[in-house]
């Protein structure tokens, strides 16, 4: 294969991939993911139902989907974003996704810490009261650690997930 010959070739493939990428992005709409407006995560049908109950939700009027879904730092979210884009694509166009769907346990940490960043004044008065029922002076006495931050990645014990499952989109 002669350098031109290799040169059309390689062009050839780069513009059908650019092509072909171009088109799935606008397709999929790939623009809206890049912002936290709710309505684009009920771009794929299987979120439709997840989207309406969020509207109907008590999280509704303070959080969006990537409130609770994504890393507060600008590094993490579109990390997240960018991996969960990519896999959610594999197996929404492969078909290959548990329905119903099922979060991952890393994605799971993430929402984890959501709730306890963002309710953490009520963690602290439930711990607060909880200390002062029993007499004690710090937070290291001896007391349930439910509301202690403590993650078992995947099986949600001892996590707000595990008691509030269906807080901010109630579907079963």
């Amino acid at each position: 294969m002669t350098t031109r010959t290799w040169a059309i070739s390689a062009a050839v493939a780069l513009g059908l991939a650019a092509g072909l990428g171009a088109f799935t992005f606008v397709y999929a709409k790939g623009a809206s993911y890049l912002t936290t407006d709710a309505a684009s995560c009920a771009n794929c049908h299987i979120m439709e139902e997840h989207y309406a109950a969020w509207l109907k939700s008590s999280h509704r009027n303070v959080a969006k989907c990537a409130d609770c879904h994504m890393p507060h730092d600008v590094i993490g979210k579109y990390t997240a974003k960018a991996s969960n884009g990519f896999w959610h694509s594999l197996a929404f166009t492969t078909g290959r996704f548990p329905d119903p769907l099922q979060i991952k346990p890393h994605n799971r940490a993430i929402t984890e810490r959501t709730c306890r960043d963002c309710h953490g004044a009520i963690v602290e008065a439930i711990d607060a009261e909880e200390l002062g029922e029993l007499g004690a002076t710090s937070a290291a006495a001896e007391r349930p650690a439910i509301h202690d931050g403590v993650v078992v990645e995947g099986a949600g014990e001892f996590s707000c997930i595990r008691c509030h499952t269906y807080v901010g989109h109630l579907v079963r």
